[in-house]
């Protein structure tokens, strides 16, 4: 993402493009009450719908990857959540515009940027939303370091013949 781009706290992904819409009769987990609770499997389509996504795994548990890099995982499923990787700016301002459905996973990895989302209280659109930022932050980190001109290892430099 450019050091320029500004986000606004109502809409993280404004500048990050839009996600695709959901197709119609997707499932939804709804209880008597209409509330949407979304799933690990709910998680896993929408990550799957992003262009370019695989999924793979990682020490034992699901993950998603583009562009052979890892931009969410399901590590913590058990527990109820799913896990974004994100910028830490990004992740204060999800968790500051949805503290109930958004928190950072514990330690370092948390002051790094990734992000829990619980499950049960994200709304389709939020966990789509969220999805998606990590899918594009990836998408443009992967375009960044391809472009980068790579410098000759001593592996691999081009030598000058010795001269006797």
């Amino acid at each position: 993402m450019a050091a320029n781009a500004k986000l606004t706290c109502g809409n993280p992904t404004e500048q990050l493009g839009k996600p695709p819409e959901p197709a119609s009769g997707e499932l939804q987990h709804q209880t008597m009450n209409s509330e949407v609770h979304m799933t690990a499997e709910d998680f896993r389509r929408v990550a799957l719908s992003f262009e370019g996504t695989e999924e793979s795994s990682h020490m034992g548990v699901p993950d998603f990857r583009v562009g052979g890099h890892i931009f969410a995982t399901l590590a913590s499923q058990d527990l109820g959540f799913g896990n974004l990787k994100l910028t830490p700016e990004l992740q204060q301002m999800l968790i500051a515009e949805s503290p109930d459905v958004f928190l950072p996973i514990k330690g370092g990895w948390g002051r790094m940027g990734l992000t829990h989302i619980r499950l049960e209280k994200a709304s389709e659109k939020q966990m789509t939303d969220a999805l998606h930022t990590a899918w594009r932050l990836r998408v443009d980190m992967n375009e960044k370091r391809g472009s980068r001109s790579k410098k000759p290892t001593k592996r691999n430099a081009i030598r000058k013949p010795k001269q006797d």
